[in-house]
């Protein structure tokens, strides 16, 4: 995996040709989609949507011929996301924004996706419908299922997207840190918190969706992705504090694929965090830091560390070869303001020094 990100660092055409035949199958997308995600965060919105263009033209070919556009939604919505956090360098943000990539890419499916849906949902009724005679032939009680409607099917798309979206994300930010910045992206997942108002209205928003009924459950999901994300985000600072090892998370994360009581767990473990601070919590009782402590602001998730020297900025191997912008991860979010730019900022800054000095 480094070496797929190597290779994407070293020139915007080695990004090209690996995101292309990574997209080039259903099962090495995410892998596309990370690398996008990726050139986005360390070279800056303008090289990613350069990236996004030219990978987007196969992948909707690909679409318009297979019929299923699930592909070029996780690209657009992984594409999406990472300008977010290129722009705010707040992980947070991103996560809320996984919502809209849910809510639109739901949508785009019941508009243009009628086709793909009707087929599922017949399928789900085929399938039903053989397991309930199965049932019924062996003497058995008759099971009886309701199989998912095209708008339950097409909110329980959109909220995988959703996910799949920020796990891509999630994955490109790794890299990043890794090359540039090793153990930055595991401070700023642990340290991921939501204000108190936010996380109260995604619960709102998500209890009265469910509200409506049972085709609309899957919709309501979507709202409760930043506080499913926030949940995991409290484990892993809870594990790392206790010196816990990555079976206890592995099994975690199984049971909440598995299990729907675990993801509502899940979800109340991050709100209960919102006010009882487990992590500062954690952080009082064995003097140590949780990733998150309560000194954090809530929603603040970009890594207190202190700026590269200039001596320790490096340079992409790009194209160009010119100076990069700092790895995310390093600038505090008062600073997000004055990021470097395609390594322009830099380049401007030592001009100055010198017409300073010559003066």
């Amino acid at each position: 995996m480094h070496g797929l990100a190597r290779i994407a660092m070293n020139g915007r055409f080695r990004a090209l040709l690996l995101a292309v035949a990574c997209f080039g199958t259903m099962l090495f997308a995410w892998i596309g989609a990370a690398i996008v995600a990726l050139v986005t965060l360390r070279k800056g919105v303008q090289e990613g949507v350069w990236l996004l263009l030219w990978t987007g033209l196969p992948v909707l070919l690909l679409a318009k011929v297979s019929g299923d556009g699930s592909v070029l939604a996780l690209l657009l919505g992984t594409s999406f996301l990472a300008i977010v956090l290129r722009s705010t360098v707040n992980l947070a943000y991103a996560g809320l924004a996984s919502i809209a990539v849910a809510i639109v890419t739901g949508l785009g499916l019941l508009w243009f996706g009628q086709n793909l849906l009707a087929e599922l949902a017949q399928m789900f009724e085929q399938f039903f419908a053989s397991l309930e005679q199965q049932t019924s032939t062996s003497g058995a009680q008759a099971v009886r299922l309701q199989p998912p409607t095209q708008l339950q099917l097409a909110g329980m798309m959109g909220t995988a997207n959703g996910a799949m979206s920020f796990l891509c994300l999630a994955l490109a930010r790794y890299w990043q840190a890794s090359l540039y910045n090793p153990g930055g992206f595991g401070s700023e997942f642990r340290a991921l918190r939501f204000p108190t108002a936010i996380v109260f209205t995604l619960l709102l928003v998500g209890l009265a969706g469910a509200s409506f009924g049972i085709s609309y459950r899957s919709w309501a999901a979507a709202a409760l992705l930043p506080l499913t994300i926030a949940g995991f985000s409290l484990l892993h600072a809870g594990a790392r504090l206790r010196g816990r090892g990555s079976f206890g998370l592995s099994l975690i994360y199984v049971t909440w694929i598995v299990f729907d009581a675990v993801k509502l767990l899940l979800v109340g473990f991050a709100v209960a965090d919102t006010l009882l601070d487990f992590r500062g919590r954690w952080s009082a009782g064995s003097g140590g830091n949780a990733g998150g402590s309560s000194s954090t602001p809530a929603g603040e998730s970009a890594v207190e560390g202190q700026r590269e020297s200039e001596s320790d900025r490096f340079s992409d191997g790009g194209d160009d070869g010119r100076e990069q912008p700092t790895d995310l991860g390093d600038l505090p979010s008062k600073d997000r303001n004055v990021r470097l730019q395609d390594g322009q900022g830099s380049k401007a800054a030592n001009d100055s020094d010198d017409d300073s000095q010559t003066s």
